[in-house]
């Protein structure tokens, strides 16, 4: 990851007050947030990829969750132990969000036009209710809305799915932010809505020159919209790299097994699906040393010690202590079979 990093994250470390103690849900987590540039976050549900954003966002639920260890640093601040009072000033201005599922995600009791017009309202306290006003409609226009005048008072549910995941946009592009964070934006619309919804993000990105986090378990699109990637497992990084090289030549089992897990248009019609057996552990049952070696066919003694995530190649780096092993295999799909 060669450009220069507008967010770095290093060894972010992410707590959970629960029912019997504290769980750590993340360990160690580091990566960087090139400027203009798409960093995809992947893995299974339960990996650690929102509770990431989260973190970066000082969304973490209160009091219960803590950011208890490592830095986030962005234009010289720390986001990890920035002032409450700072940090609103930073969220929402200069790093957005849109969340997961838009019906969740807006006020269902006021119109869509004024949801975005509040951010204005906090962020550019300068201008008056009718500019407010006209800047929320330009954003309409801006993501698409046909008959914007007309949609600015209207409700959420007066509105589709993939409207509403534009109106999300909307408001988290509103003040031109330099980092816009997407928890799986497309995972509720359909197959049609999501090209037009990843098609406009390309877009506004390529207008504003923003970087872009890209929270996902869909491989396709991180395939589509992605720079570089960094894929997860129970709250660790087990493998960064470029796109191209991620998808060429993946070199952790468990990324194999993603890649493995897509069906192709090759594949012999009604055979089994590749899976990788077992599940993601419970925070509160952690195996010790490589979190993944109880569903690693390569799993050793050596397994029971924390690999650390090391350089294989320029930009290319994997946590795992058989890397020669998984390369040597002629056909390395079979690491997950």
């Amino acid at each position: 990851m060669a450009n220069e990093a507008i967010l770095t994250v290093r060894d972010l470390r992410t707590e959970f007050e629960v029912e019997h103690g504290t769980v750590q849900v993340l360990e160690g987590v580091s990566f960087d947030v090139p400027r203009g540039k798409t960093l995809g976050i992947v893995g299974e549900s339960g990996c650690g990829k929102s509770v990431t954003a989260t973190s970066i966002m000082g969304l973490l639920p209160r009091p219960y969750g803590r950011v208890n260890g490592g830095s986030i640093q962005y234009n010289g601040l720390d986001l990890a132990t920035l002032p409450k009072e700072e940090f609103y000033k930073v969220r929402g201005n200069r790093i957005s969000m849109i969340f997961q599922e838009p019906m969740t995600a807006l006020n269902p009791v006021q119109s869509v036009g004024k949801q975005i017009a509040e951010v204005y309202r906090l962020h550019q306290p300068n201008l008056d209710e009718t500019q407010r006003r006209e800047k929320a409609i330009q954003m309409l226009i801006k993501v698409g809305i046909p008959e914007p005048t007309k949609r600015y008072e209207e409700f959420p549910h007066q509105l589709s799915g993939g409207m509403r995941q534009r109106i999300m946009i909307a408001i988290a592009l509103a003040c031109e932010p330099d980092i816009l964070i997407a928890d799986e934006p497309t995972t509720a619309l359909d197959v049609t809505i999501q090209a037009q919804i990843l098609d406009l993000m390309q877009k506004l990105q390529d207008e504003n020159g923003m970087s872009i986090i890209f929270i996902t378990h869909d491989l396709g699109v991180v395939a589509e919209m992605c720079d570089d990637v960094v894929v997860m497992y129970a709250g660790k990084v087990v493998e960064q790299a470029d796109v191209f090289t991620l998808f060429e030549a993946p070199k952790h089992p468990y990324t194999i097994g993603l890649l493995a897990s897509i069906p192709r248009l090759d594949d012999t019609p009604k055979t089994e699906l590749v899976t990788i057996p077992g599940q993601v552990p419970s925070l509160q049952n952690m195996p010790s040393g490589c979190r993944f070696s109880t569903r690693c066919k390569h799993a050793s003694d050596q397994c029971l010690q924390t690999p650390d995530l090391v350089e294989i190649s320029n930009s290319h780096k994997a946590a795992c202590w058989h890397l020669a092993d998984v390369a040597a295999k002629a056909n390395p799909l079979e690491t997950v079979k």
